[in-house]
């Protein structure tokens, strides 16, 4: 388990992040999301013990990030936003290389490149040159290199940057996969649209406060309070919104032109069957009926307001 309390760091009096905690499980994909300059790197940056926190600590299965940073380097795979790669060497040979700084047995890392390469489909790259590969394939690799010496947890910092959409959609398949073999894996973006498909849980931080976090329908219930309910009508659009205004449980009615009208809704599911068998009953012609559901985008338009450090 990760146990993040009150991860704090300062920068000559700029505090970069502040009083930051959380905690994640076996299987746990993080979204941090995040504006540029809110402290998502700092905050990796130091879960990876490449920074000293001012004040609060982590620990990574027990071992504290201050007090025992090699055990838990021994436990991470790190994979900054910018990365460098041997020109030169072999894809095998960069792993290799990898592996031995990991210190996995050599008799062991031809199975381990094997699988890794498996894992992120670059086996028929495996001959390959680094400096050859797109920069979608170079980011695959880096990612199997974080994952030669089989880490507890991945912390990935704007893993998509730069990739075109069929690389994006491949990386977050490799990274739900990741999440599905039980290994908890820590990602940052401001691209809300990629984190929304693979991720069970997420961070919003601001100005390097952490607002909110925890399993991604939860935060999305606490920020829609009532069910927002779209309706479209053949005809008769006005008309029915007076209707279904003085139906009960409902909070208010927006009417969006002459045939649809958006209503809020305090009641459960079955309340809402029922306001779509009360129009049909009364002759009101329905052709869409369906709740709108917030998303990630939302509930960060909603927690935060902008400010940069």
């Amino acid at each position: 388990m990760l146990d993040v309390k009150q991860l704090c760091k300062d920068y000559s009096g700029l505090q970069a992040v502040q009083g930051v905690s959380f905690q994640l499980h076996p299987g746990d994909v993080f979204g941090f999301i995040g504006s540029n300059g809110a402290g998502k790197t700092t905050t990796i940056r130091m879960l990876a013990t490449l920074l000293e926190p001012t004040s609060g600590t982590a620990t990574l299965n027990g071992a504290d990030i201050q007090r025992d940073p090699m055990e838990v380097r021994r436990q991470i795979g790190y994979m900054p936003d910018f990365f460098g790669l041997y020109d030169d060497l072999k894809v095998w040979e960069y792993l290799d290389f990898f592996a031995g700084i990991y210190r996995v047995p050599p008799r062991e890392r031809p199975q381990v490149i094997d699988n890794v390469l498996e894992l992120t489909d670059l086996t028929v790259k495996r001959q390959a040159y680094v400096q050859t590969l797109s920069r979608g394939m170079q980011q695959r690799l880096c990612l199997a290199r974080c994952l030669v010496h089989d880490p507890a947890m991945l912390l990935l910092d704007e893993p998509a940057s730069g990739l075109d959409p069929r690389a994006r959609a491949e990386l977050k398949e490799l990274i739900a996969e990741l999440g599905r073999m039980g290994k908890i894996v820590i990602v940052s973006s401001h691209i809300l649209p990629e984190l929304a498909d693979f991720c069970n849980t997420v961070g919003i931080i601001e100005r390097g406060e952490l607002l909110a976090w925890g399993p991604v329908d939860t935060i999305i219930r606490q920020i829609q309070a009532h069910r927002s309910i779209m309706i479209r009508m053949l005809e008769r659009g006005p008309e029915a919104a007076e209707f279904v205004s003085r139906l009960p449980s409902v909070l208010a009615v927006t009417p969006r032109g002459s045939h649809e009208i958006q209503i809020e809704y305090a009641g459960d599911l079955e309340g809402q069957a029922e306001i779509l068998a009360t129009l049909v009953r009364d002759g009101y012609r329905v052709t869409d009926f369906r709740e709108e559901q917030a998303d990630l985008e939302d509930v960060f338009l909603r927690l935060t307001t902008g400010a940069v450090q």
